[in-house]
């Protein structure tokens, strides 16, 4: 008897079902009636291709065959000519720095010239390593990044390496928990050194797993993620390490879901880097829109996150008097993302929101040269002096961005305070009518919190919320505890008003069991609908039955909606009688 697949995450724990990997990819095998001579001769000129390539361009990265199955895919996407599509070349994948791309014409040409010269019908696609290649995961297109790990390797300076085994590890996660319609594996993405470029034929791969953890319940979240490490990242690597055949250290770091945006909202460092640099290998839809938003400014450090690291900035003293040169670096790297924000700085801060001049800009300016220099070997040494002035001047330029931080909260909660007084009081609008706010209130009072409808202190939250536009000032915790209670408020109200639509809706249907299987009766002014578990709708209407369609139902309920007053006549009986014959009615 073959065993049941599981329908849970934790029936997929200790599932003994296990992936079986396909065969590795290799080199087209030959026809039947294709001499064997033949196809080592066609290895042979491949490799003799593959040292012309290596010899011409030192720089390569990585040349490979890619699998038969995957040509399809790339000749459609790089829009091929019918006629080349039709010849059936062998495809190669060029891997290349992204710094020599500039020279892709030329390297195109003279790559052209030696495929000639092999006299074989090869059609080699030049990627960058770092922006084409990647580029696939951003755009969602994984099966091209697994077709590249997937290739024959013909030169490999452990780009390929590292992509195989990251790839298989993939492939092994998914089939343990991606099984049929459970779907718990939310992102598997890749990092590190081979995203930026900066790998070695040894270096690590760098790779995390994502889990969604929001429908769990059979099993608490530690002992979920203790079963996951378990056979994620240590089973799973030992195989995958064995069949990629490479002897790079695969890293995997396993997170929940809920844990993983915790981390993101404290900044932590892992998580903000995954973010930021991580290229998805496999996504349901959750990594790539993290990195959006991160990219637009969206996703945001939690006020405590931000504490931490002002803290950081008052340490710099102490850390200056025991280093010298280092001293020069820890303040350089004080900014997040010492690359762009110069720039950032001077198109937000001074020129967009006027809230710093040029004078602590050019600070900012002077500490990101000092460590340029350093970086690229100008800078052997640095002075005492030279020290104490940039101790000076970092002393100043934080307490500079103290005074800020607390004029942009200012700023940033009355704009929120606003924000929620308007969505508040739409919502009341919503359910007490289109009043002024003064009304609302008194209605909110009269109708709901007399009425026992909501909870007493709903109304003096209600009063605070309708003066927040005309505060000139609110603190951090003030702004907390708002949120807070409102969020609380708009539940309230929401739920009520789903209750309010629930009991209309709820009133008006019964549940009706036929000789063919269950059907609900949905009684709406002037008739009823009968709807059967197979789709099919019909309306009961002057003693007749007919066919109607979804749209007709919709309409009909939501004319009844605000009727709570649940009627039927003998009329609508007598016609399900004649109609379909005896059936009962369940309460």
């Amino acid at each position: 008897m073959s065993e049941e697949k599981p329908k849970s995450l934790a029936d997929n724990l200790s599932s003994a079902m296990k992936y079986t990997p396909s065969s590795p990819s290799s080199l087209p095998k030959p026809d039947k009636d294709q001499k064997k001579e033949d196809f080592e001769k066609l290895k042979k000129k491949l490799a003799e291709f593959s040292k012309k390539i290596c010899k011409k361009f030192s720089f390569t990265k990585a040349l490979g065959v890619l699998p038969a199955n995957s040509f399809q895919f790339f000749e459609e996407d790089e829009g091929l000519p019918k006629e080349v599509i039709d010849s059936k070349p062998l495809h190669i994948m060029m891997i290349i720095p992204e710094e020599k791309y500039k020279d892709l014409n030329k390297i195109k040409t003279d790559v052209v010239e030696i495929v000639k010269e092999t006299k074989e019908n090869l059609w080699v696609h030049i990627k960058s390593s770092e922006v084409d290649v990647w580029n696939y995961g951003l755009d969602s297109k994984f099966e091209f990044i697994d077709a590249i790990a997937a290739s024959f390797p013909l030169y490999d300076d452990g780009f390929l390496g590292s992509l195989r085994v990251a790839s298989i590890h993939k492939n092994l996660t998914l089939n343990w928990l991606n099984t049929g319609r459970t779907q718990y594996v939310a992102t598997y993405a890749i990092g590190g050194s081979l995203v930026r470029g900066t790998a070695s034929k040894t270096s690590d791969v760098d790779t995390i797993v994502i889990i969604d953890d929001t429908d769990v319940k059979r099993m608490s979240r530690v002992e979920l993620l203790e079963k996951l490490r378990r056979r994620i990242t240590y089973d799973f690597i030992k195989e995958a390490t064995a069949l990629a055949g490479v002897k790079n250290i695969l890293n995997v770091q396993v997170w929940l879901l809920t844990d993983f945006w915790q981390r993101v909202k404290d900044a932590e460092p892992v998580g903000f880097t995954f973010i930021r640099d991580g290229i998805p290998l496999y996504d349901r839809g959750t990594f790539t829109p993290w990195k959006r938003l991160l990219q637009m400014g969206k996703i945001k450090p939690s006020p405590e996150a931000i504490d931490l690291y002002m803290k950081e900035g008052d340490r710099t003293e102490e850390i200056i008097k025991r280093r010298m040169m280092d001293a020069m670096v820890d303040i350089y790297f004080g900014p997040p993302v010492p690359k762009t924000i110069v720039q950032e700085v001077r198109e937000v801060l001074v020129k967009k929101e006027k809230v710093m001049d040029e004078k602590e800009l050019k600070t900012l300016e002077k500490v990101v040269k000092y460590y340029k220099d350093y970086e690229h070997g100008k800078l052997k040494e640095i002075s005492g002096k030279e020290i104490d002035d940039l101790l000076k001047e970092s002393k100043e330029f934080t307490e500079k961005m103290k005074k800020l931080r607390t004029k942009l909260e200012q700023r940033m909660n009355l704009h929120q305070a606003e924000k929620i007084q308007d969505e508040t009081f739409k919502l009341m609008k919503q359910n007490l009518g289109d009043k002024s706010p003064d009304e609302l209130i008194k209605s909110l009072d009269k109708e709901m919190v007399k009425k026992g409808k909501i909870v007493e202190r709903m109304l003096p939250i209600a009063r605070e919320i309708s003066g927040l536009k005309k505060k000139k000032a609110i603190t951090q915790s003030e702004m907390q505890r708002i949120i807070r209670d409102a969020g609380e408020l708009t539940n309230a109200l929401t739920e009520f008003a789903q209750r309010k639509d629930l009991v209309g809706v709820e009133k008006d249907v019964l549940q009706i069991s036929l000789k063919e299987g269950k059907a609900e009766l949905v009684l709406v002014n002037g008739g009823a609908f009968l709807v059967q578990q197979n789709g099919k709708i019909s309306k009961i209407h002057d003693g007749k039955l007919t066919n109607s369609n979804k749209e007709e139902l919709e309409k009909a309920m939501k004319e009844t909606k605000k009727d709570l007053k649940g009627s039927i006549s003998s009329e609508v009986f007598s016609v399900l009688k004649r109609e379909i014959g005896d059936f009962e009615i369940s309460f």
